[in-house]
């Protein structure tokens, strides 16, 4: 649909009275996609009954993405109903902060994420890698969940790199707390009406247990490491170096601030690498004569040992394959902000404190910058094919001043344990098909296992 500068957003049809309220529920990347291949760029979708209905802008293209994560991102703040419950239930860290606390948190935490520091982690990452795969030989595997295994993997390597050897209490804590934290979050952050959080349902009074259990364990932790005074039994863990983060201008983290760091660096730091590997595991099962291509590279660069920080340029098939997979399955596949003043995207008007969505669901599947973007095709992401696109064409990591801290640090995960296990398998899609929820990341609705087959030097 055309429109002229300054334009209303055209609005997405739904029910008379209820608007998009169901679609949304039970397929917002559908929905988004419809909205997008009906009326353009930016479309108005309206959710709920009058009175307590919601607006929010759909903005699917790179530009618009642009516009509202970089070039005008102090117009669009993280002020909307969601951010808040992310606020009350994860803590006020780099994820949801803003203004100067934001500032601040970022100058603190920033040395600990140079590329230097972080490649200090890979031999960590290939450990746990080493370990997972060492389990499914012991254990004699014959399938696995790669979305499920990837999860327990990322999760144990964050936690590893965050805590050193403090690990196994923090994991499953976070893996009985996080599932329910998310659901419980998402329920509250898209429900036009919520009771207060300290009335006793069985939802509230379910969520401050899990609550509970996760700040006591991460605040036990801090709280020796800092009687302690000592780094973990492998040296300088990110728990250390956060506790001795300081400056003149910026003082250092309390007791508070540093568990709402941790949290957010085990929720960020695991869930998306944990997405990214997954689904790049269960594409190239897909499509065999890619996998062999990706081991190809593997075993010509490694020739059997141990991957490392220094040969991630030496690996750029299977850095293409990664950010192919986080093209068609971005674990943040929406990002929602709120206007503080009137502006235009596209020539549509955008109203002050209106909600914006930029999705990269649906830019990532624009066919302006797509062609074919259903298809697997590591090869988009080739020097000449990326300079060739729009710089918000792809964007997995957000954009921006809040563009992901720790982005090189899921690459750096994501090529080692990728590298890694396609030097240990071969693999074969059981489930082709796998369904998918938006929660507060990209979620599977269901299973993607995949039959492994030992190679021979590992069989």
């Amino acid at each position: 649909m055309a429109v002229t500068a300054g334009t209303e957003a055209p609005e997405l049809a739904g029910l008379p009275l209820l608007g998009s309220m169901f679609d949304l529920k039970n397929d917002s990347l559908a929905t988004f996609l419809r909205a997008r291949r009906e009326h353009g760029d930016v479309v108005r979708i309206i959710a709920g009954p009058p009175g307590i209905r919601a607006t929010v802008y759909g903005v699917f293209s790179a530009e618009g993405a642009q516009q509202v994560l970089a070039g005008e991102s102090a117009n669009f703040r993280k002020d909307n109903a969601f951010y808040q419950e992310v606020r009350e239930s994860f803590g006020n860290g780099l994820l949801t902060s803003q203004d100067e606390d934001y500032l601040r948190q970022r100058r603190l935490v920033q040395p600990l994420f140079t590329r230097r520091r972080v490649d200090g982690y890979a031999a960590a990452i290939a450990a746990e890698v080493a370990t997972l795969t060492g389990e499914w030989r012991d254990a004699g595997a014959e399938s696995v969940d790669v979305l499920q295994e990837m999860a327990r993997l990322a999760l144990r390597a964050v936690a590893r790199i965050l805590f050193g050897t403090d690990v196994d209490a923090a994991v499953r804590i976070v893996e009985r707390s996080f599932p329910e934290l998310g659901a419980y979050v998402l329920r509250r952050g898209f429900s036009p009406l919520n009771v207060p959080r300290h009335w006793p349902t069985p939802g509230n009074r379910r969520a401050a247990t899990v609550h509970r259990a996760l700040y006591e364990v991460c605040d036990r932790i801090i709280a020796e490491r800092r009687s302690s005074g000592r780094a973990s039994d492998e040296g300088d863990d990110l728990l250390t170096l956060l506790i001795g983060a300081e400056s003149a201008e910026d003082g250092s983290f309390d007791a508070t601030e540093l568990r709402e760091q941790v949290l957010v660096f085990l929720l960020a730091g695991h869930e998306t690498t944990a997405t990214s590997l997954g689904f790049a595991l269960h594409l190239l099962a897909l499509h065999p004569e890619e996998r062999k291509r990706a081991q190809e590279e593997v075993d010509r660069v490694l020739a059997g040992r141990t991957p490392g920080a220094a040969d991630l340029d030496a690996l750029p098939y299977v850095t293409r394959v990664l950010k192919e997979a986080m093209r068609l399955f971005p674990a943040a596949p929406a990002i929602g902000r709120r206007a503080v003043a009137a502006t235009e995207i596209g020539g549509v008007a955008i109203p002050a404190g209106a909600d914006v969505v930029v999705v990269p669901w649906v830019t990532h599947r624009h066919p302006d910058y797509w062609e074919d973007a259903e298809r697997f095709d590591p090869d988009r992401f080739t020097p000449e094919a990326e300079a060739a696109r729009p710089r918000y064409a792809w964007f997995p990591f957000g954009g921006g001043p809040r563009a992901c801290i720790g982005q090189h640090f899921s690459m750096l995960e994501s090529v080692i344990a990728l590298a890694m296990v396609l030097q240990r398998y071969d693999f074969e899609a059981v489930d082709t098909e796998v369904p998918l929820t938006s929660a507060i990341t990209l979620q599977a609705a269901g299973p993607a296992r995949c039959r492994l087959i030992p190679r021979k030097a590992y069989a």
